[in-house]
């Protein structure tokens, strides 16, 4: 296990999961992913969420060497989901007489998951403002509802100041990877929690009245420097504001002609002053990363050949998916593509009219199979109007 310091009393025991392919079975994380877990060690000893079945050897080896023979009081399951809580039921053959911490969600959804012999004699239901004593260290309990299951809490420890975030300010990546912190923590927050941004700025309301020195996620890095840019992202991604100045160019292309005419867009973007214009092909891109691109920035294109009278599949999948997740506040620009009868953009139009505050510039641009000269004066319009 990689030395994570967090302080003498505060511990790390999670694991890293390099082979992991796919994380929740559906976004690609080519530097894997971690699972925390943390161990508070006081007179009575409390150990934050347990992890993944992938890693749990590993979990019980970190686990066993911080306890150094001493016996748990309190297991605190801040979060549900398995990647987190797999690991509850082992934790209560080892440790019969455990107490397990959680709110009323947490123990109406316990039983869906675990058979857990006399389950009311060990809870202890906690709700938003509780605390609970270990000794010289005290958790007060937050209430995160939707972020991003029902019954997501977190925990503030007032002695070290040290805040248990769950899924919030987390990442994809293991903890050795050597990367910026915002790429991979964008990706993980738009696709998911990007859907419950109300709730995600009712959290930062409550968590603005702490003293927070160091913040615990259940994925990626421990925070300790600079709080207050991690938080300030947050607050952009979790109000839908545009984050990066530039453009987002999303084609869904099939034989090639769409992309092109994409290409010439850009150049023509580029030409004109744009600061920074991203183009991605959705057939190849991570769709991951399209969800991120195409929240990150505030004026995107989207760009889609006509299949089957409709859209082509990877761009009626993306904007089902950004509508999914409250997709909102954008600057879009249209292209279509067709041979006989060109009818993406009705497609792409019909389904961006039911997200918010988003702002259809004109013209839309039909090509009508291959990028003709007429083609790319109408570009340049649409060009002028985006840069507006």
């Amino acid at each position: 296990m990689k030395d994570i310091t967090i302080s003498n009393d505060i511990k790390y025991i999670g694991a890293d999961d390099k082979d992991i392919e796919l994380f929740e079975n559906q976004y690609k994380v080519p530097n894997g992913v971690s699972y925390n877990s943390y161990i508070i060690i006081d007179e009575k000893i409390a150990i934050l969420d347990t992890i993944d079945k992938r890693k749990t050897s590993e979990w019980l080896q970190n686990l066993d060497k911080a306890l150094n023979g001493r016996l748990p009081e309190y297991l605190v399951v801040s979060h549900l989901e398995p990647d987190h809580a797999y690991n509850i039921a082992t934790i209560i053959e080892k440790y019969p007489n455990i107490k397990i911490v959680g709110n009323n969600k947490t123990f109406a959804f316990l039983p869906q998951f675990f058979d857990i012999a006399n389950l009311e004699d060990r809870k202890v239901e906690v709700k938003d403002g509780d605390t609970l004593s270990l000794g010289k260290h005290k958790l007060h309990f937050i209430m995160a509802p939707m972020i991003h299951w029902p019954e997501v809490m977190m925990e503030y420890e007032e002695s070290e100041k040290v805040l248990f975030s769950a899924d919030g300010f987390g990442k994809f990546g293991t903890l050795d990877t050597e990367e910026d912190w915002d790429c991979e923590a964008r990706r993980y927050y738009f696709n998911i929690v990007g859907k419950y941004g109300v709730q995600v700025q009712s959290l930062l309301k409550k968590a603005s009245s702490l003293d927070i020195k160091t913040i615990c996620p259940l994925h990626g890095p421990i925070l300790k420097e600079n709080l207050s840019y991690y938080i300030g992202k947050y607050d952009i991604w979790s109000k839908y504001e545009v984050e990066s100045d530039g453009i987002y160019i999303a084609c869904a292309s099939i034989h090639g002609n769409t992309f092109e005419a994409c290409e010439k867009l850009k150049e023509i973007l580029e030409e004109k002053g744009a600061n920074k214009v991203v183009l991605a092909d959705l057939s190849k891109e991570d769709f991951a990363e399209a969800i991120e691109d195409s929240f990150r920035y505030g004026k995107v294109v989207f760009a889609s050949a006509t299949y089957n009278m409709e859209m082509f599949s990877p761009m009626r999948n993306l904007l089902l998916d950004l509508k999914e997740k409250n997709y909102q506040n954008r600057k879009v620009g249209i292209i279509e593509n067709g041979t006989w009868a060109p009818n993406s953009a009705k497609g792409m139009k019909d389904i961006l009219s039911t997200m918010k505050n988003i702002e259809i510039v004109e013209p839309t641009v039909t090509i009508r199979s291959t990028l003709k000269n007429n083609d790319i004066a109408k570009l340049n319009e649409l060009a002028e109007e985006i840069l507006k």
